[in-house]
């Protein structure tokens, strides 16, 4: 009896070599992911991480064919839902390796950044997901239900790298609250916690966490929604400077001992003598806690009379270098188009409890961690759709290969029990038959097995 257990988590060629080189499953096992019985986390991680790759949900997985050598419903969401992994530890150890690989080939005066965003995390059309929450799109002013996906990640402007995010609830917007039972020593019901601290005191948290796991960059880049003067006296207090945008809000500057809005230091701003005529003007001030920075005014690329204000606490900083610098900042925008619209993230397991929402995430910034590697490693012009699409076609031809296997199996078993001069023949035949075929479907073969 030909043993089919395993094809469905048998890894496509390109993301075998990039599990084993960035030991995946070693920081699975580092993190305490562990089973008494039954199929091994080690495998169900492998299923989970592969069923966007075979082009089918969990559900019209289970209606396939393919169920037949795979695990039960319930072994796969026992996974998901389990409070007691480690997600974040594993996320940050596989995360570390690759930025560790990463920098070996980046050159040292390259510079690099923890960069901060949130982004949507859609449930719209559930009702009972555990701490669901209303919030305001402030980009189109709709409001959702789901939460915010806090999350943290690290580039050098060639390859982005997440390292941590939290699914933020809300205590005053709450539809749900938090399940009972759950145990309050698990890393589940810190992470509940988590998700009712504000963005400010999880970043810093994030920070520190990275910082301890020896990541390092040169900056911190954030948008204008996480600007604001306590959390950039947090980022300096770790010895980072911040780069990023600035709102114009009611936040003032000290100028000469006087407290100016936004509009008003642009007023008192000098012009910038460069041949770029987009950089406006550029000024030294202190954010009203007194944290020293440099604002640099540039011109706003869609209404012509307007201006965008970046700041930095970075002073040596040339307003080309700052531009520059916050340019990066676009590479988690890059990184939440594609995990939504390639990788199936909110979409691919529709679970009620929050455990199953932070597996499954991971799980998804994981495939994103390797195709960046995959992308980087290669250093080949194909995009990160391009990658995925390759590999989906690749998951498609191990069924035929899987099949063209577990046939030359048959043969040689029945080459086995035949008399000597009948096995010769047969192997004989097998080894002519093999020697015709193409070398990309030798590649699919155990061939060293049928040679004797």
């Amino acid at each position: 009896m030909i043993d089919q257990q395993g094809s469905l988590d048998q890894l496509p060629n390109e993301i075998k070599s990039a599990f084993q080189e960035l030991n995946v499953l070693k920081h699975l096992r580092d993190a305490g992911f562990k089973k008494k019985f039954g199929f091994t986390c080690a495998y169900l991680f492998r299923l989970v991480f592969l069923l966007l790759f075979h082009q089918k949900n969990w559900f019209r997985l289970l209606e396939s064919k393919k169920a037949e050598a795979g695990p039960a419903n319930d072994a796969v969401y026992r996974f998901l839902n389990h409070s007691s992994y480690a997600w974040r530890r594993f996320l940050l150890s596989l995360s570390g390796e690759t930025i560790a690989r990463m920098e070996a080939l980046t050159s040292v005066t390259r510079e690099t950044a923890f960069i901060f965003d949130d982004s949507m995390f859609e449930r719209n059309r559930s009702k009972a997901v555990e701490m669901l929450a209303r919030f305001k799109d402030h980009a189109t002013g709709a409001f959702y239900k789901g939460f915010r996906m806090l999350t943290m990640g690290w580039s050098d402007g060639h390859s982005f790298v997440p390292v941590d995010f939290a699914l933020l609830s809300s205590s005053k917007s709450a539809i749900n609250g938090m399940a009972d039972g759950i145990d309050k020593r698990s890393h589940g019901y810190k992470r509940r916690q988590e998700a009712l601290c504000s963005a400010p005191q999880v970043i810093a948290a994030m920070l520190d966490r990275a910082l301890q796991a020896g990541l390092s960059a040169s900056y911190v880049l954030m948008d204008s929604w996480f600007t604001h003067a306590p959390l950039i006296a947090e980022v300096v207090r770790r010895k980072l400077h911040v780069i990023g945008m600035v709102k114009n809000d009611n936040k003032r500057y000290l100028v000469n001992g006087e407290r100016l809005s936004l509009k008003e230091l642009y007023a008192v701003a000098p012009r910038v003598e460069e041949k770029n005529r987009n950089i406006l003007r550029l000024i030294r001030t202190q954010l009203a806690p007194g944290i020293p920075m440099v604002i640099v005014f540039v011109r706003h690329r869609s209404v012509k009379n307007e201006w965008l204000a970046l700041l930095s606490t970075d002073l040596t900083l040339t307003a080309q270098e700052i531009i520059r610098t916050y340019r990066m900042r676009w590479d988690i925008e890059v990184f939440f188009k594609c995990t939504k619209t390639l990788l199936r993230l909110q979409k691919e397991f529709q679970g009620r409890s929050y455990d199953l929402l932070v597996s499954h995430t991971t799980v998804v910034f994981s495939r994103y961690i390797l195709l960046a590697w995959q992308h980087r490693q290669s250093t080949d012009s194909r995009t990160f759709g391009g990658l995925f699409y390759l590999l989906c076609d690749e998951v498609g031809t191990l069924d035929w290969a899987i099949a063209l296997q577990q046939l030359l199996e048959l043969i040689q078993e029945v080459a086995s029990k035949a008399s000597k001069k009948l096995s010769s023949l047969i192997q004989r035949q097998l080894q002519q038959w093999i020697a015709a075929l193409p070398s990309y479907i030798k590649a699919y073969l155990p061939i060293s097995g049928c040679e004797s």
